[in-house]
């Protein structure tokens, strides 16, 4: 029993590594684009979906294991692994928009100088 629960702790943390991963290469990507440095932006971009996947990976062991029958115990440290995944694709998401917008800023901007 006790082993099970470090190997889960263990999984948790692994979940929560990736998923700040995610979300500080989405950040990364910010800066990047607010400077123009678009191959860099898109770079971290992908290094923020490739970790991403990682961590939902992990997610979807978890709740395969659980099965829906409460096999995996609820602790607030998965609440909190949970919350950081979740934060991360949402800032992932709204990275990629930004960008998208720094970019139609800069055509923008470029025409007009024109």
């Amino acid at each position: 029993m006790m082993e099970e629960m470090q190997e889960l702790e263990s999984t948790v943390m692994e979940l929560i590594i990736h998923a700040g991963e995610a979300r500080s290469a989405a950040m990364q990507a910010l800066q990047a684009a607010r400077k123009h440095h678009w191959a860099e932006a898109d770079e971290y971009l992908e290094n923020a979906s490739a970790a991403a996947r990682e961590a939902h990976k992990i997610q979807t062991a978890l709740i395969g294991a659980d099965e829906g029958c409460g096999k995996i115990a609820v602790s607030l440290i998965l609440v909190h692994a949970q919350d950081h995944l979740m934060n991360a694709m949402l800032c992932r998401d709204l990275v990629e928009e930004l960008i998208y917008l720094h970019r139609e800023v800069q055509e923008l901007s470029k025409t007009q100088t024109h």
